[in-house]
């Protein structure tokens, strides 16, 4: 039999994603052949793949493309349990794959009950995932964003390869003027979502979420009410308040992050002028990983997996 080596279980580890115990029993069970081990650990894994349905999957990655005409723009959430995921090649390239699936189909359902171009139903790449990496997985949510003119621009930040990162953002212009410009003023504005203090939470005021507005007047009039003045100068604050801070949330009135003395707003009608022609923000997508995912308890970590190998954990 031949000798199960830590280098050799490091590099099945890194092919497949699977955890270091899983790595060396398949590598025993296979007389050290990688290959063959890869094929071992999927099979073994698919009959355990519904077990793990209840484990939180917070990291992962986050995927975005854009159509061939730069009109069309979608980002996919592909989650997995543990960070170290997201290095895996095999899972970098199925959150690509789903990626380029949702150009086609739109929504979560859609997507799931789609083929990849390689031919593979996306619900059976996800499953097969977990087979293989032994970790609970799941397409979380996905968006896509269209212009009929003008451009949509894609950010990623913290890439972890072509087209994967732990944050994405899309950001459609509609106009008729130079595509290019668009896509510049749309990339730029991008990364002004990813990279402001406050993300934005609409792009209009109009656009606010009713509840989030009542929850934000709510905690502003309890801490106007502490000041104990009057209820008539506690409403002319309030009013106030509310303002200004429709004014941080909301994306055109944002100040823009590459120069602050200028709003988004301001932004894109400078941008009018000077491709000469309307242009107009339709809209605006930020997918943070695992962003409104609860935690569970988190499993051994790499220090404790490799203590339990060697038998002194």
């Amino acid at each position: 039999m031949a000798e199960i080596t830590a280098a050799l279980v490091k590099e099945l580890r890194e092919k497949s994603g699977a955890g270091m115990m899983d790595c060396k029993k398949a590598l025993q069970e296979n007389d050290g052949n990688v290959e063959t081990s890869m094929d071992w650990l999927r099979t073994k894994g698919l009959s355990k793949a519904a077990k793990k349905s209840d484990r939180a999957a917070a990291e992962g990655l986050v995927g975005g493309k854009l159509s061939a005409d730069g009109k069309t723009g979608v980002l996919i959430e592909l989650n997995a349990e543990t960070d170290f995921v997201s290095k895996n090649e095999t899972f970098q390239n199925a959150a690509r794959d789903i990626a380029e699936v949702a150009l086609t189909v739109e929504g979560v359902e859609a997507i799931a009950a789609a083929k990849t171009a390689k031919g593979e139903v996306v619900t059976d790449l996800v499953t097969n995932l977990i087979a293989t990496i032994g970790e609970n997985m799941r397409l979380r949510r996905s968006a896509r964003l269209s212009v009929s003119e003008g451009a949509v621009a894609l950010y990623l930040h913290n890439a972890q390869g072509e087209g994967v990162g732990r944050l994405g953002v899309l950001v459609a212009l509609e106009g008729a003027g130079d595509q290019a410009v668009l896509k510049d003023v749309g990339r730029k504005i991008a990364l002004h979502v990813a990279g402001t203090p406050t993300p934005p939470l609409a792009l209009t005021e109009g656009d606010l979420d009713p509840a989030a507005v009542e929850k934000e007047k709510k905690f502003l009039t309890d801490q106007a009410l502490e000041s104990g003045k009057p209820i008539g100068v506690v409403e002319k604050m309030i009013e106030g308040r509310i303002r200004k801070w429709q004014e941080e949330v909301v994306l055109l009135k944002q100040p823009f992050v590459m120069n602050p003395d200028q709003t988004i707003e301001q932004l894109i009608a400078e941008t009018a002028k000077a491709v000469g022609s309307s242009v107009s923000v339709k809209g605006f997508v930020r997918f943070a990983l695992g962003e409104g995912v609860e935690k569970g308890p988190e499993g051994p970590d790499f220090a404790t997996e490799v203590a339990q190998m060697s038998g002194k954990a």
